[in-house]
């Protein structure tokens, strides 16, 4: 029996969509949009040169991964984490992620040790730190090759959705001194550990890792001040690729 004429999927809008899915989600992730700015559909529409439909349906994919909030009558904005969100987030990474650390050491060939290893030189560019988008994405490439090779595509998937929003929480510490050299040592560390086979080691050291990197950005809300330049809105290019 054929299938019902409305089950039958679009290829080139299902295509489509994932692209305005990915510009929204960079555009998010590597600051071209400031937490809190309201994102108003006319504008994207005409940015991204996509209709209003397809946007909305982006818009939803964002808002269920924690990084649109949508408030009635007001509409969507980037979401603004609090210090409460960030306390929460970190201790489900630090748990998640050692989890994966545990399972990447027993499964992972030397072709994915190797390859974890390349995405730290990443982060040892010269000048790297003068660009905050490159940085974070180096940073996003380690956990993408350690994720895919955990073995547990579940725990990689909730922890791909949750490492999102704690790039948006990196970009308030990403400047701290001397962070940058600490966290490629840290990463050092893990992989070597891997490379000895030492599960239990690489657990932990990742879960000290992201320890410290939560009780730098916790800090960071300590110390912030109402940013009136950065609630100007801003408007960037956005093509969908």
């Amino acid at each position: 029996m054929d299938a019902p004429s409305d089950l039958r999927i679009q290829r080139e809008d299902t295509s489509l969509r994932k692209r305005v899915e990915v510009a929204l989600r960079d555009a998010i992730l590597y600051g071209s949009f400031y937490p809190g700015q309201k994102l108003l559909e006319r504008d994207l529409c005409a940015q991204l040169g996509v209709s209003r439909t397809l946007l909305r349906e982006a818009l939803q994919q964002l808002q269920a991964e924690g990084l649109i909030t949508n408030v009635i009558h007001k509409g969507p904005s980037v979401a603004v984490i609090s210090e409460e969100d960030a306390r929460e987030i970190y201790d489900a990474r630090q748990l998640i992620e050692g989890h994966l650390a545990y399972g990447f050491t027993e499964r992972a060939t030397e072709d994915d040790i190797d390859r974890l290893s390349r995405t730290i030189d990443a982060l040892r560019v010269p000048g790297i730190e003068a660009s905050p988008s490159e940085l974070l994405k180096a940073k996003n490439g380690f956990y993408e090759v350690l994720f895919a090779g955990s073995g547990n595509q579940v725990l990689a998937q909730m922890l791909q959705t949750l490492n999102n929003r704690v790039t948006m929480l990196r970009r308030r510490t990403i400047s701290t001194p001397g962070r940058l050299e600490q966290s490629v040592a840290e990463l050092d560390g893990i992989v070597e550990a891997i490379r000895r086979r030492d599960a239990a080691a690489a657990s932990t050291l990742c879960r000290a890792h992201v320890e410290r990197a939560a009780s730098i950005a916790i800090a960071s809300f300590a110390t912030e001040k109402p940013n009136v330049a950065a609630k100007k809105t801003r408007r960037s290019a956005l093509a969908t690729h």
